[in-house]
């Protein structure tokens, strides 16, 4: 499946406009990780559309998140690699373990999409345009701030190679390029 397929099926699936958005966002954040490490942009692109299709279906239960898009993909010939990363992407509640590349983007990348969004949420004009990469970093070090973030699963961007402020930087430049999207 490709990106424009990916993103059909997203749009058909998702009902919520907030989480068509994250995927979005979590979309633009893996391709530019597959970018920067010289693996494929389309296929973690796909992974980031892709990643929470069974949101609706599980209403946010996270012993079943996952598990239900892995088998909704199956059939429709989506890579493995994607489906194994969509099921990686909840591994602590599912007991399963990260161990590609790929699995690691998708957590670390779908998950820095929300600090970045609530980053840019505390401007007055509140604007992607607004927020630099240290602003990020500095949220992610409050203990207050976004509290719904899973800060652990952002620091899987070491597993990467990548600084937390390198990450940083290249999911702001990521998620900008397609602020008309999210309405940021």
């Amino acid at each position: 499946m490709d990106r424009v397929g990916a993103r059909a099926l997203m749009e058909r699936s998702l009902a919520d406009e907030r989480l068509r958005r994250h995927s979005l966002a979590s979309a633009a954040v893996c391709a530019a990780l597959a970018r920067r490490l010289g693996h494929d942009p389309e296929s973690w692109a796909v992974a980031g559309l892709l990643h929470d299709l069974d949101y609706d279906q599980t209403a946010g239960d996270m012993a079943r998140h996952g598990l239900l898009t892995a088998e909704m993909l199956a059939p429709l010939g989506v890579d493995p690699a994607v489906i194994a990363a969509i099921k990686a992407h909840n591994a602590e509640n599912l007991g399963l373990t990260r161990s590609t590349p790929l699995d690691f983007a998708l957590t670390c990348g779908e998950t820095i999409t929300g600090l970045v969004m609530a980053t840019a949420m505390v401007y007055p004009d509140k604007k992607l345009m607004s927020v630099k990469p240290k602003s990020v970093v500095k949220r992610m070090k409050e203990k207050a701030f976004a509290a719904s973030v899973n800060r652990g699963h952002i620091l899987l961007c070491a597993e990467l190679g990548l600084s937390l402020e390198e990450f940083a930087a290249l999911a702001v430049t990521a998620m900008r390029e397609i602020s008309d999207q999210l309405g940021l």
